[in-house]
C-alpha cells in the first residue's frame, strides 16, 4: 500500500511538472510527454530506495 502511494505521488508530481512545462512552452503535448518521463523516473527511484 505504501509503495503504491509513493508511486502515485511520483506520477502526480511528474504530470504536474510536465503540464506546467507544457503550458509555459505553449505545447501541452510536449509537457505531457515530459510528465510521463518524470513519472517513470520517480517510480523507478522509489523502487530503488526499497
Amino acid at each position: 500500500m505504501d509503495k503504491l502511494s509513493k508511486s502515485s505521488k511520483g506520477i502526480a508530481i511528474g504530470i504536474a511538472i510536465g503540464t506546467a512545462l507544457g503550458i509555459a512552452l505553449n505545447n501541452i503535448a510536449l509537457g505531457v510527454g515530459v510528465g510521463i518521463v518524470f513519472s517513470a523516473a520517480f517510480a523507478n527511484q522509489s523502487k530503488n530506495k526499497n
